[in-house]
């Protein structure tokens, strides 16, 4: 028989999904270089979340006396005290795991928490292994997730349960206990929060199983205000800044397409020899029972068969087929597990009479009329295909401009937000509604984009400035956006709207130097110069952000897709800011203007930000306290319905 899909027991480490870095961090330690990066200080934290209020003996864990010439027997107890030791350890600032313990500590609140921690009993769940409970949902946490506070168990618990809402009385099995809290599979909905939930929305045969979506159920505007309120928690509770320097977040932008939007999946299966020698292939060739391809179950690392995915392209999802089909054919061939990259690109022209490849010719080269010729160019590059080779090239279209880069390397997964996304970026530094008022001597002239890639918004926003810098460390990514200034120079359609990049345009794409990233634009007027900054999930690190401050350029646009790590990292810029101005004299701060969600990935609790900070006089921003009580930071929360 096949094996059955099984909860991890209790000792299992934590069988979630885990983010992983897609681009490297400016200013990080690499092999090459050898450096471990600075420290970078973790935000001021609640007292009740404080490591000195944990009661931990040293020397409390049992001590194994271990038999002679038994190896093994010592390494498998080994293993068992470093997992507790990483069990008692608190989790990595910013991390998932913090994200969460925050949410907890603040539904329990601050007296219970410490009434607890007092006891020792913070691990002690009142709840076991595999038991039922039935719990009323207090709130959603930043991840997405249900809330159900236990107050009359001893002690006080938070239980979390995916695809539960606030308000609703639901039925669920604890499957792991942890620090304050336990989690559990929901199981059923004994009562429905009727304002929110929906279940005629859903798209998806596996959503409930599948970890990939959370909120499909909901309509999308309560996908946006939900995730307006992460981005206030953020701050809340990572920023470290007082009330008045925080500007209210604005509504999240949302995206054009809420399903059939991801152009990239990745889909993956375990190593099928074990099985495979145990229970053999169906003599007609089917997929045998055992086998799945597709993505993990939620709360686990098993994987679940998966045909289709909603949320992912209609290009994707007719190729995902056949590629099935050809591994289940192929299946005693694979000695391990595989990841599968499925990508959609525009169809790259091919070698023509007169042109190179991927070159499709403008009609200033052609003698067409600009119609004719755009046309012509639409008939052969929107035809859209699946790549799965990690090294081929994608094509992908933001608005007038072309981008082409590695299949296995970073660029945005929904192309249809992308235009609203880089306007957005655009009409923050050049308010259309807001001329500067001391004319345009003062405009900005020259743009920095730090962690530029392949040059998304280094070459969308290139109309607009006279010298343009992108910053990497990828070199892989420093070619492509080189490729890509030549590409949209001469081999997209233009118009009068959307001229070509002029040849004698400023443009350059430079590997950064950990050392000194702004080595390269030292001769920027500091005042007309805009620095853009995307990094990677951690952030950026205070090594970084010191340059940053040293530089001092007019305005910064911190682009995030962790709003957690932006909100930390916003709070360092402000303070070192400050600090700078009172050291130096100069008279001058970064002030926050504006934060503003869009939603990059519907139908998910992932949510990303745009930050806009900008260089005033220290007279017109409020006090910035270094060490400010980030719980006290009063921001709207929307309320939720029903709840």
């Amino acid at each position: 028989m096949p094996t059955e899909l099984t909860r991890p027991q209790p000792d299992s480490p934590d069988s979630s999904p885990k983010h992983i870095d897609k681009k490297p961090r400016l200013g990080s330690a690499t092999p090459q270089n050898g450096h471990s990066p600075p420290h970078l200080a973790r935000p001021a934290t609640p007292t009740f979340m404080n490591r000195s209020t944990i009661v931990q003996q040293p020397g409390s864990h049992p001590k194994f006396v271990y038999p002679p010439k038994k190896e093994k027997v010592k390494e498998k107890t080994s293993k068992k005290a470093s997992k507790r030791k990483q069990r008692d350890q608190l989790p990595e600032p910013c991390s998932s795991d913090d994200i969460i313990a925050r949410d907890v500590a603040a539904l329990l609140g601050q007296e219970t928490v410490q009434s607890i921690l007092a006891d020792g009993t913070e691990r002690s769940s009142p709840f076991e292994y595999g038991q039922e409970l039935e719990l009323v949902v207090s709130e959603l946490s930043s991840n997405g997730e249900s809330l159900s506070v236990v107050r009359d168990s001893s002690p006080p618990w938070v239980v979390i349960t995916p695809f539960a809402l606030p308000g609703e009385t639901i039925r669920a099995r604890v499957y792991r206990n942890a620090r304050l809290h336990s989690y559990a599979d929901f199981l059923e909905v004994l009562k429905p929060n009727e304002e929110m939930r929906d279940m005629s929305r859903v798209k998806c045969r596996y959503f409930g199983k599948c970890a990939g979506c959370q909120y499909q159920m909901l309509s999308y505007d309560t996908q946006l205000s939900l995730k307006r309120n992460v981005i206030v928690k953020a701050y809340q509770n990572f920023s470290d800044l007082p009330p008045s320097s925080v500007p209210p977040i604005l509504p999240t932008i949302g995206s054009p397409l809420q399903y059939g939007y991801r152009t990239k999946i990745t889909p993956h299966f375990d190593t099928p020899a074990r099985d495979l020698k145990k229970f053999g292939l169906p003599e007609d060739g089917a997929q045998p029972d055992w086998f799945r391809i597709g993505f993990n179950k939620i709360g686990t690392r098993h994987v679940m068969d998966i045909e289709e995915c909603p949320i992912a392209t209609p290009v994707l999802n007719k190729a995902l087929g056949p590629i099935r089909d050809d591994i289940i054919k192929k299946l005693p061939t694979y000695k391990k597990g595989v990841s599968l990259l499925l990508r959609e690109s525009l169809e790259i022209p091919s070698l023509s009479k007169s042109s190179s490849s991927s070159t499709v010719r403008s009609p200033a080269q052609t003698g067409e009329s600009s119609s004719s010729a755009a046309d012509d160019l639409a008939s052969q590059v929107e035809k859209k295909l699946c790549v799965t080779d990690h090294k081929g090239t994608i094509r992908e279209r933001v608005g007038p401009m072309l981008f082409e880069y590695t299949a296995g390397s970073f660029f945005q997964n929904n192309n249809s937000v992308l235009v609203p996304l880089t306007d957005y970026v655009r009409d923050a530094i050049f308010p259309p509604s807001s001329p500067l008022p001391t004319g345009d001597n003062q405009k900005p002239t020259h743009l920095v984009d730090a962690y530029c890639g392949s040059g998304l918004f280094a070459l969308t926003l290139s109309p607009s400035f006279e010298t343009i810098t992108g910053i990497e460390l990828s070199t892989d990514s420093i070619k492509a956006a080189n490729r890509n200034v030549k590409l949209n120079q001469l081999s997209r359609s233009f118009t009068s709207e959307t001229p070509p990049i002029p040849e004698d345009k400023e443009i350059s794409f430079l590997a950064g130097d950990a050392a000194d990233i702004f080595s390269h634009v030292k001769s920027f007027p500091r005042d007309k110069t805009v620095l853009i900054i995307d990094p990677p999930r951690k952030g950026s690190d205070e090594k970084f952000i010191d340059q940053l401050i040293e530089f001092g350029c007019g305005v910064v646009v911190y682009v995030s897709c962790n709003v957690h790590t932006q909100a930390r990292d916003i709070g360092m810029i402000l303070r070192k800011s400050k600090e700078k101005a009172a050291e130096s004299g100069s008279g001058k701060v970064y002030r926050l203007e504006s934060i503003r969600g869009f939603d990059l990935f519907p139908q998910t609790a992932h949510v990303e930000s745009v930050a806009v900070l900008k260089m005033v006089d220290v007279g017109d921003v409020d006090e910035v306290q270094p060490h400010g009580d980030a719980a006290a930071m009063e921001v709207t929360i929307e309320p939720v319905p029903g709840s």
